[in-house]
C-alpha cells in the first residue's frame, strides 16, 4: 500500500551547499524532516553540480520519511551562466545586457527539456528565448 503524503515542499538550494540554517532548516523542521539527514543526502546527490541553484521537490510522508527529486537549474540562471553575467537587465525593453546565440539557446533548451512541458526542442527553445527577452538579453 502506498504511503500517505502529508506535504510537498519546493525549495531552490545551491548545489552541494545545503545547510540547516534558514531558509532550509525551518522549512524542513515544520514538515517534520530530519534536517541533518536531508542536508547530507542533498549535498551528496548534488555535489557534481556545484555552482548551480537546483530546484528540489521534497515529498513528505505520514511516517516522517521523505523522497526528493532534483530538477535542472532555473532557465534564467542557466542563461546568466552561459553569458557569464551576474543578473539580467532592470529595464529589459530598453537596456540590453547581452546577446545569446541560437546555439546557446539550443544547448540550454536541451538541458532543460526534462523539466519543461514543451512538445519538442523548438518549443523549448522558444521558452528559453522568452526567458532571455524578459531579462533584457537579445537572441541572434
Amino acid at each position: 500500500m502506498a504511503k500517505k503524503i502529508t506535504k510537498k515542499l519546493k525549495l531552490q538550494i545551491p548545489a552541494g551547499k545545503a545547510t540547516p540554517a534558514p531558509p532550509i532548516g525551518p522549512a524542513l523542521g515544520q514538515a517534520g524532516i530530519n534536517i541533518g539527514d536531508f542536508v547530507n543526502k542533498f549535498n551528496t546527490a548534488s555535489k557534481d553540480r556545484i555552482g548551480d541553484i537546483l530546484p528540489v521537490i521534497i515529498t513528505v510522508y505520514e511516517d516522517r520519511t521523505y523522497d526528493f527529486v532534483l530538477k535542472q537549474p532555473p532557465t534564467a540562471s542557466m542563461i546568466l551562466k552561459a553569458l557569464g553575467i551576474e543578473k539580467g537587465s532592470g529595464k529589459p525593453n530598453t537596456s540590453k545586457v547581452g546577446v545569446l546565440t541560437k546555439a546557446q539557446v539550443k544547448a540550454i533548451a536541451e538541458k532543460k527539456m526534462v523539466d519543461m512541458n514543451a512538445v519538442d526542442i523548438a518549443g523549448a527553445m522558444k521558452m528559453v528565448e522568452g526567458a532571455a527577452r524578459s531579462m533584457g538579453i537579445d537572441v541572434k
